[in-house]
């Protein structure tokens, strides 16, 4: 198997997907986006010092979203004046490919958690990681997945009794 994190030699002279400077401004935009909706909250839930009690819920809400508003700004303003012509490209079609052989399973992970409880989701996930991409013998990725789902499983649920989303097998257990 090839190493996902090397650009292959295909890669290298493939034409970009989307620019930096567009993937700038995007990413500009929705964290000032963001900061907007934090920002409203906030002022709802009261951002003032209260005498006595300390700061409103929404005081730290506030002013962490002020400064992320002004660096989003900054980041725009600055991606938006900045017309080079050697705009280098952020990602290629290979590139998308390669970020969705992450993406994917990071989605269906999440989704799994629900039916299949979130310890058994884990060690399909970790082995799997291990197996395909890290190119271990499948015999140390079921041994790495299964370690860290029952130590993950024991100290959650026995010894600090937070209880995670189970799914069937943790019910036969009576968990």
């Amino acid at each position: 198997m090839t190493d996902i994190t090397e650009p292959q030699p295909e890669e290298r002279h493939e034409p970009a997907l989307v620019s930096l400077r567009a993937a700038d401004i995007v990413v500009a935009c929705l964290f000032l986006v963001a900061s907007a909706v934090v920002i409203s909250d906030s002022v709802r839930l009261g951002f003032h010092w209260e005498p006595n009690v300390g700061p409103a819920p929404g005081y730290f809400p506030f002013y962490i979203a002020i400064v992320m508003a002004i660096a989003s700004a900054f980041n725009l303003a600055r991606a938006i004046l900045n017309k080079s012509e050697d705009d280098e490209g952020l990602t290629t079609k290979t590139g998308v490919l390669r970020m969705s052989a992450i993406f994917l399973p990071a989605v269906l992970y999440v989704f799994a958690t629900h039916y299949i409880g979130i310890y058994v989701a884990s060690a399909i996930y970790i082995a799997a990681f291990m197996y395909f991409f890290g190119n271990f013998p499948i015999w140390k990725s079921l041994a790495v997945a299964l370690g860290i789902s029952i130590v993950s499983f024991v100290m959650f649920e026995i010894w600090f009794l937070v209880p995670l989303p189970k799914g069937p097998l943790e019910d036969a257990f009576g968990y």
